[in-house]
């Protein structure tokens, strides 16, 4: 994965401490603000999406944008994870991204390319759905048919 030693500021560290502590979901840029004003460090709005933007480029974070129109949200990418390879599963309750990083991937591109002659573009694609806690938590709330 493509690293730059790009200018690491005081905000650019707080940042992608922030994003690395939250890597199982996507954050906004104003939950971003928040935190780093909680911290004590108060950022432009402006410098936040700046610093994401560059750090989207260096593959340091994944950008998620939904529908055009929406702002986007951004998830940090491990070191040695490929995010633009596979397809990403989002919980639409708790926001948990899960990374579908496994054989599976490999199955569906081929199939796709095989039968459909389509190359699949992973880059930034969500699945949306609920992860299985939530989906046994929204079982378990069910109630009982009263017919």
């Amino acid at each position: 994965m493509a690293r730059s030693s790009s200018y690491n500021t005081r905000t650019r560290q707080l940042i992608l401490e922030y994003l690395a502590a939250n890597a199982r979901r996507t954050v906004s840029a104003a939950d971003i603000v928040a935190h780093l004003e909680q911290a004590g460090a108060p950022a432009n709005p402006t410098t936040v999406y700046r610093c994401l933007d560059r750090l989207a480029a260096e593959q340091r974070v994944m950008k998620y944008v939904a529908k055009k129109g929406e702002r986007a949200v951004y998830q940090y990418i491990d070191e040695g994870r490929h995010c633009r390879d596979h397809l990403h599963l989002k919980c639409v309750r708790c926001g948990e991204i899960i990374h579908l990083d496994c054989h599976f991937m490999q199955e569906v591109q081929a199939h796709l390319l095989q039968e459909h002659g389509f190359v699949l573009q992973c880059e930034g694609s969500v699945l949306y759905g609920l992860c299985r806690r939530c989906a046994e938590q929204q079982a378990g709330n069910a109630e009982p048919d009263q017919t």
